[in-house]
């Protein structure tokens, strides 16, 4: 990349930016970071660009091959998803100019009028320098303005007490449980363990339900015994178990024993079979129906919130008991027939007797073949006699399919305003 050691920031703004082939793309109206625990300066992750007509996109630092006098230049394609400030992220010119701040050498309180960014050996850009003023004697004299190092101020970072945590946890409340694994990474162990403590245990579950196993584990296992239970209860049953597979036994049947009795009994079902298998990766929760259950109830039962989309897409009907391993199963209705019958009709009705159940032994591979070749979102698995013990969806095929450390990556989610490199 062709670029400066140092870009002061308030004057990159209105700057034009083009495409390699020079063709202008738009200007840059702000800059945006996350702040970061002190003395770590504040992180760029990307620009703010104004293209036509009067549309305020994000640019990630990612795509930026060059800035100078004339402007930047970004390659790659640009995501015209109009900007919207994720939680934890800040516009340097819009929030952090003009801010007070205190310098550490003598501490007076000195304003923010510029932010120099620098780029790293890494790639990354982050806070060099900072432009501030001191207070004039006077209100006719402008007090010193001067540079200084990012380390010579305080009042911007997260601090190391309570009141960090607590600016943490507001910054991550509206983070979906994919980013905030990802957030904690970056955490001190002393951090993460203030925030994991301030957590309630579904926000918690769900998290640990996005991590690799080897975080997900030592989190669980730092925690005492009676919160670990009560963390295992909340999560998907699969999850649990893929975390319990990795800890000693000694701790697993002690945590197992304290947790809910149905609750720890899915889990001990899951854990007897290989974690690359379909009863390894399989849900004990689907919706599962009486054959007098009507159209109505199988449509009531899925408009569940809480449900996960891909076991809301169909339901399973089997004959009492219906907590699994079931009575007999009878067969399978998507939403879609669902919606295509008569409110009052019985769900044996539409019931799709055709699709061939799994076995709990069947491999990832088959499993996946299965899904491919059907255009399947779930799938369900059943025992020797033909009981329905779970079925395996789509997303927990992908997770078993995907390299280990790909939930380390970065997310990209089009959920927020700010789309990662």
């Amino acid at each position: 990349m062709s670029a400066p050691t140092r870009v002061f920031i308030a004057r990159l703004t209105g700057a034009s930016v083009f495409d390699p082939s020079g063709d202008q793309l738009g200007k840059i109206r702000d800059v945006v970071a996350t702040l970061r625990e002190a003395p770590r300066p504040p992180r760029i992750i990307g620009l703010v660009l104004e293209v036509q007509p009067r549309r305020r996109i994000f640019v990630p630092m990612s795509r930026v091959t060059s800035i100078d006098a004339d402007g930047v230049v970004v390659g790659g394609l640009l995501n015209l998803r109009r900007f919207e400030p994720r939680p934890g992220e800040l516009l340097v010119v819009g929030e952090l100019l003009d801010s007070p701040v205190t310098l550490v050498e003598d501490s007076t309180s000195v304003t923010l009028l510029d932010v120099g960014m620098e780029q790293l050996r890494t790639r990354d850009w982050e806070v060099g320098k900072v432009y501030v003023q001191r207070k004039g004697k006077t209100l006719r004299r402008r007090g010193v303005q001067f540079v200084a190092d990012w380390n010579e101020i305080t009042g911007l970072s997260l601090g190391a007490d309570d009141q960090g945590t607590t600016r943490l946890l507001e910054s991550y409340e509206k983070l979906r449980p994919a980013d905030l694994a990802h957030a904690l990474r970056s955490l001190s162990d002393k951090r993460r363990s203030d925030v994991v403590a301030a957590l309630g245990d579904e926000r918690l579950a769900d998290v640990l339900g996005e991590m690799v196993e080897e975080e997900s584990v030592a989190i669980l296992t730092a925690l005492d015994d009676e919160r670990a239970a009560d963390v295992l209860e909340e999560m998907d049953p699969d999850d649990a178990a893929d975390i319990l597979h990795e800890i000693p036994e000694s701790t697993r049947a002690r945590l197992l024993e304290l947790m809910e009795p149905d609750e720890a009994e899915d889990v001990r079902m899951l854990l007897k079979y290989d974690e690359y298998t379909a009863g390894g990766m399989m849900t004990p929760e689907p919706v599962i129906l009486a054959p007098d259950s009507t159209v109505a109830e199988a449509l009531a039962r899925i408009r569940n919130a809480d449900l996960p989309p891909a076991l809301a897409a169909q339901v399973y009907v089997a004959r009492p008991p219906l907590e699994v391993p079931t009575g007999r199963y009878l067969g399978s209705v998507h939403f879609q027939r669902l919606l295509r019958e008569t409110p009052s009709a019985l769900v044996t009705e539409a019931v799709d007797s055709e699709l061939e159940p799994l076995s709990p032994t069947a491999t990832l591979h088959e499993v996946t073949n299965v899904l491919a070749s059907y255009n399947l979102v779930a799938i369900p698995i059943v025992d020797e006699n033909d009981r329905l013990l779970g079925a395996v969806t789509v997303d927990d095929v992908i997770d078993h399919m995907l390299p280990e450390n790909w939930r380390n990556a970065e997310p990209t989610s089009t959920a927020g305003g700010s789309d990662g490199p």
